[in-house]
């Protein structure tokens, strides 16, 4: 029975953690993001300038130590490193589910979402099962019992888990779980669905009675139902209190907003402009390639020029900063502004580009393998 819990335990969590770093390496710009929170709730920010290097790193680690496991090489010394591993994830993802400092641990990241408390639940199961393969490493056998064969196969996997987040990092994730990914029509995913509801709150008036200075707390529903409002002895004292008291549904996009430099909004004539639009998304333009950016700009200067393409550059920067940018690059693109959050999820690149018609992803790029002003002419424009 020992060696039969063994095995499933080990098939277990072998599987999790090749899956869990599978995922995160399909995406690790996004899960650097999500490091970039954690280093920021612990005071730890010197090391986000390298965070994507680290995700890729955690990512392989993740997918090294579940096949070895499957696998059975090393038994004790990779019980050592999943005991250790699990034991700081069951902490961190403790301490964010009950100090609520990061809302979503990034744990399969945007592919299968979970709260805090969640993610700590899987933790402490996980750690269950990893104690109990710790305290049987001594039963663990490999599948290979030559000491070159386990040596060649671990360099293989090793290999292969870290080319797998290199690659998906220079050439965008291959499986998109993002709301921009291709194909999505971004004005339908900006609004509830007719059926669903939006989140419930309560409002909560605290009143004070000018004749007799009693003072009440009063919910905005009771305070309409009681009709108390018409008696001019009542008043709302301070500001109005506001809480969620029943999650609702959440549109997919709830965060684009686009301005110009002087504020004015347009989002919606650029999403849903009927024609092909061009766009350059570089959310922070400190960091962006500058290669990259003249490139973009050739070949911003060809659509527009041949085919009326309009092309518009996307930035979270200021204004004052974009300006000089664009004095910099002689850009001819036009330049509008939003919130980094939904620019780093349009696309996992700095610059990234989208092509977009009537609101549709047609398709995206990052600027490692943009197509040149002929393969995009002759694919869409030309048509």
């Amino acid at each position: 029975m020992k060696n039969i819990a063994l095995t499933f335990s080990r098939i277990f969590v072998g599987i999790l953690f090749i899956f869990s770093g599978l995922i995160k390496a399909n995406d690790p710009l996004g899960f650097g993001y999500k490091l970039q929170e954690y280093f920021e709730v612990f005071q730890m920010s010197f090391f986000s300038p390298v965070a994507t290097g680290i995700a890729i790193l955690l990512c392989t680690l993740e997918i090294v130590l579940g096949a070895l496991l499957l696998l059975g090489f090393w038994g004790k010394k990779v019980s050592w490193g999943l005991l250790s591993l699990i034991v700081f994830f069951t902490l961190l993802t403790f301490v964010s589910a009950f100090f609520k400092v990061v809302t979503s641990c990034g744990c399969f990241g945007d592919a299968i979402p979970l709260t805090p408390w969640q993610s700590f639940s899987k933790d402490l199961v996980l750690l269950v099962l990893i104690v109990f393969i710790f305290l049987n490493r001594n039963l663990i056998q490999p599948v290979f019992r030559k000491a070159a064969s386990q040596r060649n196969i671990s360099i293989a996997v090793i290999a292969i888990s870290l080319l797998v987040g290199l690659y998906t990092y220079n050439f965008l994730p291959v499986i998109d779980f993002l709301p921009y990914k291709i194909g999505a029509h971004i004005p339908s995913l900006m609004v509830i669905p007719p059926g669903e509801q939006p989140d419930e709150y309560q409002i909560m008036y605290h009143l004070k009675n000018k004749a007799t200075k009693a003072e009440k707390d009063m919910s905005d529903k009771d305070y309409l139902k009681t009709e108390i409002w018409k008696d001019n002895n009542w008043e709302i004292i301070g500001e109005p209190s506001k809480s969620l008291i029943k999650k609702g549904y959440e549109p997919k996009i709830k965060d684009l907003i686009i301005t110009d430099a002087s504020g004015t909004d347009y989002t919606k004539e650029l999403i849903e402009n009927p024609y092909y639009s061009l766009i350059f998304v570089a959310y922070s333009l400190n960091d962006t390639n500058s290669k990259a950016i003249g490139d973009l700009n050739a070949l911003a200067m060809n659509v527009t020029q041949q085919f009326n393409i309009r092309t518009v550059l996307l930035t979270s920067n200021s204004a004052t900063d974009a300006q000089k940018f664009v004095k910099k690059n002689n850009l001819f693109s036009e330049v509008f502004y939003a919130d980094a959050v939904p620019l780093k999820s349009m696309v996992r690149a700095n610059p990234g580009i989208l092509l977009l018609k009537n609101g549709v992803v047609i398709n995206k790029w990052h600027f490692h393998n943009v197509p040149n002003f002929e393969q995009l002419s002759s694919k869409y424009f030309s048509k």
